[in-house]
């Protein structure tokens, strides 16, 4: 997303410029994004916005390398933390897995969605869990690698989505050019509709969407001979509600998908992880300790950094029927609105800079909301091929 690039700036100055002189790829969403959703793609424009696509594997090597280079820190790789050490209030280092022991005046979780073993020994000190809500959303996704040529993509595009066209439809796609001349090319779903490995079954897949840019861009370009394709599954989003303890040790915060892990369709989870991590430095600084104060003060700040994303995603999620969890409150009638914002981007420019820039984070869910905007969904929403 692009205000996670802009915050990742803020955190390493240059970033972007780095990492685009090693092969990532600007684009304009306005433009170099082919957006079909609701039946047809959205109207094409140049937005201003810059966001930059690439793996998340040169990502994080970037960023590691960055980190690797501060002089007051060190990293230890095959790691692993079993538990933490605490005493006087507060969380004082961590056990690992070799009983070996670290002390720390702050411990930072970031051990993800797959982690919790620390988490869990929480208890063992007297301080509760956070209550944790689920929606269950049976994703999976393949993602295969190909070589990049230049139009490739219909209408040289950069990127490409296909979302899906609830509520019997449940098949995504994404096409992202990436660095090392290749794209990145990812198929699946909600609810099963998981895209074979085989590749065989990785074109069938493709060929069955609604939309046949993706069945194109799979004919034309080149698989590269040492890339198989890969699959992942993600069972449920789960949002752990730190903000509402009452209370929470001093020396100890957690980050990043610890906190809240997204739906990865959505492509959320990053930019959320970089926006808390701003959020964190901004509290210690304010603080100038890390209290028990200064945590639960982050924990309320995050809260309203993740609402936003997470309002979004499982709103979307709720469209299907098999979806499980806490249905937010009037989901049905804003999924309907919101559909006919959609509908109007397929032919207005307003309409789509709206989605656009909610959709990235660099305007509130209540901008749809506008007076303006919903005129020109009741104008537009009309006219949309997808009534063809």
């Amino acid at each position: 997303m692009i205000s996670g690039r802009v915050a990742l700036d803020e955190l390493f100055p240059g970033l972007t410029d780095e990492l685009v002189e090693g092969g990532a790829v600007l684009f304009d969403p306005g433009h170099d994004l082919l957006f079909h959703q609701m039946g047809s793609l959205r109207t094409r424009f140049a937005s201003g916005r810059c966001g930059v696509s690439l793996t998340r594997a040169y990502l994080e090597h970037s960023v590691g390398a960055r980190v690797r280079a501060l002089r007051n820190v060190t990293v230890r790789d095959r790691t692993r933390v079993s538990g933490y050490l605490a005493g006087g209030g507060r969380i004082t280092g961590v056990e690992l897995d070799d009983g070996e022991r670290l002390w720390a005046d702050f411990v930072v979780d970031a051990t993800g969605r797959g982690g919790g073993g620390p988490t869990q020994s929480m208890e063992r000190f007297g301080y509760p869990l956070p209550e944790t809500e689920t929606v269950k959303i049976d994703v999976g996704y393949t993602t295969l690698m190909l070589k990049r040529r230049p139009g490739d993509l219909a209408g040289d595009g950069l990127l490409y989505l296909m979302s899906a066209v609830p509520p019997h439809d449940k098949r995504a796609a994404a096409a992202f050019a990436v660095e090392g001349d290749r794209w990145m090319v990812t198929l699946g779903g909600w609810h099963r509709a998981h895209a074979p490995v085989d590749r065989e079954g990785f074109k069938q897949f493709a060929a069955g969407l609604q939309a046949p840019e993706m069945a194109e861009l799979l004919a034309r370009a080149e698989p590269l001979d040492d890339q198989d394709a890969r699959k992942f599954t993600y069972p449920a989003a789960k949002r752990r509600h730190y903000e509402r303890l009452r209370t929470v040790p001093a020396g100890h915060v957690a980050l990043g998908d610890a906190i809240c892990s997204f739906n990865p369709l959505y492509g959320q989870g990053m930019t959320v992880a970089v926006l808390e991590a701003l959020e964190l430095g901004r509290r210690l600084d304010r603080f100038g300790s890390t209290s028990a104060t200064m945590a639960r003060s982050y924990y309320r700040a995050t809260s309203k950094i993740i609402d936003t994303p997470w309002r979004m995603a499982t709103g979307s999620d709720f469209v299907f029927p098999e979806t499980e969890g806490s249905r937010p409150f009037g989901n049905g009638l804003l999924n309907s609105y919101i559909r006919q914002v959609m509908l109007a981007s397929h032919v207005s420019r307003d309409a789509h800079r709206v989605m656009l820039d909610v959709q990235h984070l660099l305007a509130p869910p209540a901008s749809v909301m506008r007076p303006a905007t919903v005129l020109c969904a009741l104008r537009h929403a009309r006219r949309s091929p997808a009534h063809a």
